[in-house]
């Protein structure tokens, strides 16, 4: 399968004042189309950075990065908020539900973004998502009438909502039991099969990386293993 995802010597310094900070340090990087990894390290390892870099929520200070056969660096802001909204899928920690609204409306949360009345077949997929995240009972339920796996569950579907190629998870069940966590991990890699989704996921926790085909350990800023299992 060809590469979805490329980053070629990607550096990324911050800079407070006179003082600079590196923390990532010439990172080259590719994910295959259909693939899924993980990216493993402690905190302050640099793991989150390189996944906002990846997913566009952030610039490197030095290097190319590649993202569905395009350049983000040539990118403008709205043409960068359109590859993250169509392209990339996003679940987080915490899991950013809008809690007025349904687990329903906030699954289509994402195609409201560009269209406020979204057609038969966007409805349509919405239910089908969340029949595939197990929520189909609870789809009128507000976000605060959920259980913690439930609302994680929700924001999976929500991600899934434009059909993008990738999804990138940054700790995904980091406020999640042992037993929801073990069934987030499940519903990935059930999608990953099913919709050919490239998933890349964060975590400090190496026994969930066990689960994926592909563990990249960041150590200080770089890659320092690579291992394809």
């Amino acid at each position: 399968m060809a590469d979805i995802i490329e980053l070629r010597h990607v550096d990324k310094v911050y800079t407070t004042g006179d003082i600079k900070t590196q923390v990532l340090f010439d990172v080259n990087l590719a994910f295959e189309e259909g693939s899924f990894n993980s990216i493993i390290g402690q905190s302050g390892s640099g793991k989150s950075t390189l996944m906002n870099i990846i997913g566009s929520l952030d610039r490197p200070t030095k290097g190319e990065v590649v993202v569905d056969g395009r350049t983000t660096a040539r990118m403008k802001k709205n043409e960068l908020a359109r590859l993250r909204n169509q392209t990339i899928g996003f679940v987080f920690q915490f899991h950013y539900l809008l809690p007025e609204f349904t687990a329903y409306e906030n699954v289509l949360m994402p195609y409201w973004i560009n269209d406020t009345k979204p057609p038969d077949k966007v409805r349509l997929r919405a239910e089908k998502l969340l029949d595939l995240v197990g929520l189909s009972k609870v789809k009128n339920n507000l976000a605060t009438k959920m259980s913690g796996g439930q609302q994680q569950r929700t924001a999976i579907a929500r991600s899934l909502i434009n059909n993008p190629k990738i999804i990138l998870a940054d700790e995904p069940t980091g406020n999640l039991d042992s037993e929801s966590s073990e069934n987030v991990y499940k519903l990935f890699r059930d999608i990953n099969k099913r919709l050919g989704t490239t998933f890349v996921i964060v975590t400090h926790n190496r026994r969930i990386a066990e689960e994926t085909d592909r563990i990249v350990e960041i150590r200080d800023g770089r890659i320092f293993t690579d291992i394809r299992r």
